[in-house]
């Protein structure tokens, strides 16, 4: 077996890292440039016979970065300063399903709107005008630590999902540097990007069975095993597949092997467990008080196509996971349930080639149905040091909800998932989901670094950072999450 890369890191954030975030062997793809991508035309060729001269696309997915150029001033006043902005007009690209907008210097910020429209593959017709969130600093790692100095980490917006696209436009507009005299503008930030990101194809499905087989505790690590599917809600196995071995990447074997106590090696699903379950691989002292919440289905990386060449290769922890942040992740909620694992793909890749992170930035993420997915990789029974709250990431986990809810209701499902899971997670350490907790700041816009804050242990991302995330709607909800959280644990 190839030697597993995977080291436990120090406990501080400056401690984190100790590779570069990325090699020059697993650089992105080369960019098109602006001027390989006409602008449409009345005399240019129709969608399909165009797109079809462009390079194809990776089959594991692609970043194509364009650097924005300047746009004509508005006729209107009342859009904005006179002077325009940039952006890109209308045209072609290789197929994407995410786009955002990135600049070089990540501690600038963009002081005005992003706007972009995007044409659906194969349709002639454009969507309207989608604002683009542009107060996305917040979400990054601690300042000061090497995954926030190494260089590579840019200033980034939120990312957009619009779904399988291969038309752009965008328009960067600036915010008057003075209210009350609207003629001059703010400046925008050096080195304005547009990125598109092709999540490429879902995982390969697992081999059919009717049922999926009985959970299997623990896989030895020193063993090759199958990809194991685990259905969330099993029932009695019929038949019993063939076993067909799988190859896995050193890459690949890493991020899964640290769940190795969970399930086998490879595995799509870590299956959910009963409370009782749950204390006895917890190896809970007999007649001990637990207060663990039953281990909920999680669906691993392997399970949604993460391509674990993307991120730094080691991990990176903290010494205990006091609290949980819950976020939303201001991609929109134009997706399907199915089409969560491409989010997925789609948010990692802009955040480890986009914005210059070590790989995915939040622990955990949460679908519309409530299905849970293991985000940053290192263990999801261990703290993992995220880079989901700048400030508050050490000693904490973060928890995305993909969608936006600042004026969209969370759907149920989403809620009891963040339920059941930090009513697990924290169990695991101990903490109370309706306690406070004091923890020390790294530094924000909220507070400044050193200051003891006492928070909810379940939080909503607001509470250490001057955001709406995670939408009004979503934080509104936290107070029923906790409730239900502490009961799950036998609270």
């Amino acid at each position: 077996m190839r030697a597993l890369l995977v080291t436990s890191v120090g406990i501080t954030c400056a401690a984190a890292l100790t590779l570069p975030l990325a090699a020059p062997a697993l650089s992105a793809p080369p960019a098109l440039s602006a001027s390989a991508l006409p602008p449409e035309s009345p005399g240019a060729g129709p969608p399909s016979v165009r797109a079809a001269a462009l390079p194809a696309a990776e089959s594991a997915g692609s970043t194509q970065s364009l650097p924005l150029e300047p746009l004509a001033a508005p006729s209107d006043r009342s859009m904005g300063p006179a002077t325009a902005g940039q952006g890109l007009e209308r045209r072609t690209a290789r197929p994407f399903s995410l786009v955002g907008v990135v600049w070089d210097d990540a501690e600038a910020e963009l002081h005005g709107t992003v706007q972009v429209r995007t044409r659906a593959t194969g349709s002639a017709n454009w969507s309207d005008w989608q604002d683009v969130e542009t107060h996305n600093a917040e979400h990054a790692a601690d300042l000061g630590s090497d995954e926030r100095s190494s260089g590579a980490v840019r200033g980034a917006t939120a990312p957009l999902w619009v779904g399988a696209s291969d038309g752009v436009e965008v328009r960067v507009r600036p915010e008057p540097a003075d209210p009350q005299d609207r003629s001059e503008a703010a400046p925008l930030p050096e080195g304005l990007r547009l990125e598109l990101v092709d999540p490429g194809p879902d995982p390969a499905p697992e081999p059919a069975a009717e049922t999926a087989p009985e959970p299997v505790r623990a896989a030895p690590v020193g063993r090759t095993a199958t990809t194991a599917a685990f259905a969330l809600n099993p029932s009695p196995p019929t038949t019993t597949p063939a076993v067909v071995p799988e190859v896995l990447t050193a890459e690949a074997e890493a991020a899964s092997a640290v769940n190795a106590e969970l399930a086998p090696l490879g595995a799509s699903v870590i299956p959910a467990l009963t409370k009782a379950e749950t204390e006895e691989a917890a190896n809970v002292a007999p007649g001990a008080k637990p207060y663990i919440g039953p281990r909920p289905g999680i669906i691993t990386r392997k399970g949604w196509g993460a391509d674990e060449k993307l991120r730094e290769r080691q991990f990176a922890y903290t010494k205990t996971v006091k609290a949980a942040f819950v976020h939303h992740s201001a991609t929109g909620n134009n997706y399907t349930c199915k089409q969560a694992p491409s989010v997925l793909r789609s948010i990692y890749r802009y955040h480890v080639k986009s914005s210059g992170w070590r790989d995915f930035g939040y622990n955990f993420a949460v679908d519309k149905c409530g299905n849970i997915y293991e985000g940053r990789a290192g263990g999801v029974t261990k703290a993992v040091l995220g880079a989901h709250t700048l400030g508050f990431n050490s000693n904490t986990m973060g928890i995305a909800v993909l969608g936006s809810y600042s004026s969209t209701n969370p759907p149920a499902a989403a809620v009891t998932a963040v339920s059941k899971l930090t009513a697990w997670k924290l169990g695991l350490f101990g903490a109370n989901p309706k306690g406070k907790v004091t923890l020390t700041s790294g530094g924000s816009n909220k507070y400044k670094a050193g200051a003891k804050v006492k928070m909810n242990v379940i939080s909503g991302h607001r509470d250490g950072f001057a955001t709406e995330c995670p939408g009004a709607r979503l934080y509104k909800k936290l107070g029923k999450a906790r409730t239900s959280s502490a009961k799950l644990q036998g609270r």
